[in-house]
């Protein structure tokens, strides 16, 4: 690597889009009706996204956000009952629990692949659980061998985030072929975006049925008399955002592809670096998206942690500082939290607390880079480590 500064090439820029998005957007326009009972482009995205993830259904929600509530309202998952959530992921993942009136029990995680910790997981239900979420983090597919045999043993259902993991596999096995639901997002940053937008999957057709009424306020899909059958909300998508998504969901396995090239490359480099460790790989998560770049420096606290991020940012990488724990944030403590202390929590979730303090990604965008940017990221992370 050279001594010399280095600043960070032009990355691809996010969202990417072209004339299929621009066609789809004319499309939905032309249709005259832009709402999802009246035009089809809700409806093709919902069937083209559910055969993608290998699915029976889908359902497009209005973020990911709703699309975990809903999930999870489908379970019953409401006052006196529990989720359990790992500690470290984007706080939706407790929120939609905590809205419905549940309580989040924050868990452990994997030092290494950063995902729930089957383990703790099965440390933590209580006859009070209701679900058990995994977060797919960065595009990394929990241990789902783990993880079935608990909620097989337990009855406890699993519910997906897998708001990183737009077309990951597990063994052959995509998001939809798990069994049970599962919650993605279409966020301006995510794999695939419309700028917002969700989408729940199901296997089961009555989980799928009481989903659609409670998205459309309680109302079926032919209601013309206003006859709500169910309490429910909005969160239906409309037209244009699934008119964007459909071309999006249609580059999705080639951006993949990419990253999957890029990431092994970009991986090793970082490794060479001394105490940085790239985050690693269950060989059974056979296809990763890549949401992000992630990387630890072990000993680093958060203060210096975020030095060096604000410095890669002044040197061009698109960097950030990973999740804070969930239950470090004054929002988790406002309802639906545990009759614990962060301190409680926080001494049954050390890889937690560390991968929080020393951890950092990159935008997914930089995968979508060449061969020689991966030994750019690589030769700038370095001079700034030094430079630290």
């Amino acid at each position: 690597m050279s001594d010399s500064p280095r600043t960070a090439p032009d990355f691809p820029v996010w969202p990417q889009f072209d004339d299929a998005e621009r066609a789809g957007l004319v499309r939905a326009l032309d249709q005259g009706q832009w709402w999802r009972m009246g035009g089809g482009e809700v409806d093709a995205f919902e069937r083209e996204f559910a055969e993608y993830h290998g699915a029976p259904y889908a359902l497009a929600v209005t973020n990911g956000t709703h699309a975990l509530e809903l999930a999870l309202q489908v379970l019953g998952v409401g006052p006196g009952t529990e989720v359990i959530v790992p500690g470290f992921t984007f706080i939706s993942s407790s929120q939609a629990a905590q809205r419905l009136g549940a309580v989040a029990v924050p868990v452990d995680v994997d030092p290494d692949t950063y995902c729930l910790d089957p383990a703790a997981v099965e440390a933590a239900i209580t006859p009070r659980t209701a679900a058990i979420m995994p977060v797919h983090m960065a595009g990394h597919f929990c241990d789902m061998d783990a993880l079935g045999k608990i909620s097989a043993n337990t009855g406890v259902p699993l519910i997906q985030d897998a708001a990183h993991a737009h077309g990951a596999t597990w063994q052959g096995r995509r998001v939809g072929e798990h069994g049970g639901i599962a919650a993605f997002s279409f966020q301006n940053g995510k794999l695939m975006t419309a700028g917002e937008g969700g989408a729940v999957t199901f296997c089961d057709p009555d989980q799928f049925e009481q989903a659609f009424l409670r998205h459309s306020c309680g109302r079926p899909r032919t209601d013309r008399r206003y006859l709500h059958q169910t309490s429910g909300s909005n969160f239906r998508m409309n037209e244009f955002s699934a008119s964007v998504l459909r071309a999006q969901l249609a580059r999705l396995g080639g951006q993949i592809d990419l990253r999957e090239q890029r990431w092994p490359l970009l991986a090793g480099l970082l490794g060479q670096i001394p105490g940085v460790v790239p985050q690693g790989r269950d060989p059974r998560c056979d296809r990763n998206p890549h949401y992000m770049a992630m990387f630890r420096l072990p000993g680093f606290d958060e203060d210096r942690r975020n030095a060096l991020v604000d410095d890669l940012v002044e040197r061009g990488l698109p960097a950030f500082a990973a999740f804070r724990a969930i239950y470090r944030s004054a929002g988790f403590w406002e309802t639906g939290a545990p009759q614990e202390t962060v301190d409680q929590i926080a001494g049954r979730c050390p890889n937690v607390e560390a991968i929080g303090a020393d951890g950092i990604w990159l935008h997914h965008r930089t995968l979508l880079g060449t061969e020689e940017q991966m030994h750019a990221i690589a030769e700038i992370l370095a001079q700034a480590l030094a430079a630290a």
